[in-house]
């Protein structure tokens, strides 16, 4: 066989199961190929054999894995996430790897049976923003003073205000954490706020929840929109596996 046509064995993710499961199968860059699982014990990894090669993370490609991941979470109710693009050489090595990953498997699969994860941004509308600026005097009398000066002339005005604006979107962004976040995360099993990502996040949260808890949580997520929606977009995402929850380490082997 030559290189360009040599197998490889591409892994969606983890999961706990007792049988050979069927999830049918997916279709990647083209090619129709059989989902099939490679199991140790009590868990398995659903992979597919692909050519090997590397997988770049284009919305085509990521969506794929992410449709893969859904089939398997409507069947399943513990699913390890694996991130995006990891091949093996063959689905050996990957039973290798789920033997040496097998003791942290048994440690996380207690603790995310039957939960999902679901991310919520908190993005503030333009208008909103625009009117705390002007309700800030010192903001408002810095960014006056620089008009119509030149970039050498008001460096270290701008600078002063690059520091104000930060602190001023912090502040925006503390006050979202507090009435946004920290409700949320009550209501749910555990909640992780990662950077806000861009200039007028204010929140980037995920949420870990119980599955037949989800309603619950989404009303929730839907009375603090009611809130807030004249002054922020929600992007409210979901359900996924626990990607923010979980930290497995894999090794790929080189192709």
């Amino acid at each position: 066989m030559s290189q360009e046509t040599k197998m490889g064995t591409y892994i969606f993710c983890g999961i706990e199961t007792d049988v050979d499961d069927d999830f049918g199968e997916v279709e990647i860059e083209g090619e129709k190929r059989k989902l099939f699982t490679v199991r140790y014990k009590n868990a398995a990894m659903v992979a597919a054999d692909v050519p090997m090669k590397i997988y770049h993370p284009n919305k085509e490609n990521l969506m794929m894995h992410q449709h893969v991941v859904s089939v398997v979470m409507d069947k399943k109710d513990t699913v390890i996430p694996v991130s995006f693009g990891n091949v093996f050489q063959s689905s050996e090595d990957v039973g290798v790897l789920l033997e040496n990953l097998y003791p942290q498997f048994t440690k996380l699969f207690p603790e995310i049976k039957g939960k999902i994860e679901v991310g919520l941004k908190v993005i503030a509308k333009k208008e909103w923003l625009e009117a705390k600026v002007k309700e800030n005097t010192n903001l408002e009398k810095m960014a006056h003073s620089v008009k119509g000066k030149s970039e050498a002339a008001s460096y270290y005005e701008r600078i002063k205000i690059g520091d104000a604006a930060q602190q001023f979107m912090k502040t925006l962004q503390n006050e979202v954490k507090e009435k946004v976040y920290e409700p949320l995360e009550k209501a749910g099993v555990a909640a992780k706020a990662n950077d806000p990502i861009g200039e007028t996040m204010l929140l980037n949260a995920s949420f870990l929840v119980d599955r037949d808890k989800e309603e619950e949580f989404d009303q929730k997520v839907n009375e603090a929109h009611e809130k807030w929606n004249d002054k922020v977009d929600f992007n409210y995402t979901g359900p996924w596996p626990a990607y923010n929850f979980v930290n497995i380490r894999l090794k790929v082997e080189e192709s």
